[in-house]
């Protein structure tokens, strides 16, 4: 079988050779007319010049072969390839018939080799476009964050989920996860409209998260038609050598993990209020009550969406109860480490799934020393772009693939 390159060029690089017809193999005629060629014994005798025919003449002196049908791979709008058939048996011939069904196997092969080539294109488009939607993160003072974004492993491996995490007007550091309904490039367009409301409403307004959920509610309502979302909003709050504190509300999304420096992890359950996307729009009257955990010496908070803790297989409960139990496991790791051997460890599969963590530094760290560390080269943004809000000047991301 000979199959031409991705988007209609030639076999080798560039169109397919022009030719005089004597040296024309039959391969490139299928190529070129797009029609079936029978090829007799005396066809096959024949020994053009071409370096295609050469090797389609060395195929049958291997096979014995002495007749053969050369079909297309092809769709109305291009050949992507073609297809030989033989046969070895002494005075061997093709049917009519035979050959409507070897022209139409070439028929349906084509469809799905254009299809397998629309669905890499249609991969990559949503591949580079998740990277442009995730945020690269900031870096504040001692506090250390890093994130990961593994993509769905069907449809077009993109969605609605997504971190964020920016500096507010007031020098507050925020931290966002969320999920928009939907697995799709259309989840993904959705996903960026939320979260840029949710960006703009938290800068604008200088208020608690409950505030700023019912004024995204209600923006989503009025201004978006994105559906229904999942979201956790926090602020880290505290001077810098701390103490710090986690004030935050949850729109219906799985709740924050706090794990201390000791291994000691617990759900942070308060704080729980409905879906966006619902109380505004039936007329609920529904709100997001604020809560607040302080954030001990390097304790490490994970935010995370529900593709990490449920699948078709495992329910929430038994999730949520084994990334509990992981990510105690895991309490001193590096918090680069920490997010790479939890996805080892759980290794969730389906949906797409985003994580952002943080870790608190030591008491005091920080207080007047004016030196921040360096934070990691990983990122799941795209690379060549700066961190939104970061209090240390030239923090750009790079490439996942760069060594650091």
């Amino acid at each position: 079988m000979f199959r031409r390159r991705p988007g209609g060029g030639g076999l080798a690089h560039g169109p397919l050779p022009s030719l005089p017809e004597s040296t024309r193999s039959a391969a490139i005629q299928a190529l070129r007319t797009a029609e079936h060629v029978v090829l007799d014994s005396d066809a096959l005798a024949e020994r053009p010049d071409s370096p295609l025919a050469r090797a389609h003449r060395e195929l049958f002196d291997r096979l014995g072969g002495v007749c053969a049908v050369v079909v297309p791979l092809h769709t109305r709008r291009q050949v992507l390839g073609a297809l030989t058939v033989a046969r070895v048996a002494p005075g061997s011939s093709y049917t009519e018939a035979e050959i409507f069904v070897l022209a139409d196997i070439g028929r349906r092969a084509g469809l799905v080799m254009e299809a397998a080539e629309l669905f890499e294109q249609q991969r990559h488009v949503a591949e580079t476009m998740q990277r442009q939607l995730l945020t690269p993160l900031p870096q504040v003072d001692h506090l250390t964050m890093a994130a990961r974004y593994r993509p769905a492993e069907s449809a077009a491996e993109v969605g609605g989920d997504w971190y964020d995490s920016f500096l507010l007007s007031d020098g507050v550091l925020t931290m966002v996860i969320g999920d928009v309904v939907g697995h799709d490039l259309r989840a993904a367009a959705h996903m960026a409209e939320v979260r840029n409301m949710l960006r703009a409403l938290a800068w604008d307004r200088t208020e608690p998260p409950s505030l700023i959920m019912r004024r995204l509610d209600e923006a989503m309502t009025h201004t978006s038609d994105a559906p229904m979302a999942t979201c956790v909003f926090g602020r880290i709050e505290g001077p810098e050598g701390g103490p710090w504190q986690l004030q935050w509300v949850n729109a219906g999304h799985p709740p924050p993990l706090l794990v201390s420096a000791d291994g000691e992890a617990r759900f942070l359950d308060a704080g729980h209020g409905p879906l966006l996307g619902l109380s505004s729009a039936l007329h609920l009257g529904l709100g997001w009550p604020d809560a607040r955990a302080d954030l001990p010496p390097r304790s490490t908070l994970l935010l995370y969406t529900d593709g990490l803790v449920e699948s078709r297989t495992r329910d929430l409960e038994a999730g949520l109860d084994s990334l509990r139990r992981h990510a105690s496991a895991l309490a001193g790791r590096d918090v680069e480490d920490f997010l790479d051997e939890l996805l080892e460890r759980i290794d969730p599969s389906g949906d797409d799934v985003a994580m952002l963590v943080l870790r608190i530094p030591e008491a005091g760290a920080g207080s007047g020393d004016g030196q921040a560390p360096a934070l990691h080269a990983h990122s799941p943004a795209a690379p060549g772009r700066g961190a939104p809000g970061s209090r240390v000047e030239d923090t750009p991301v790079r490439d996942t693939s760069e060594p650091p």
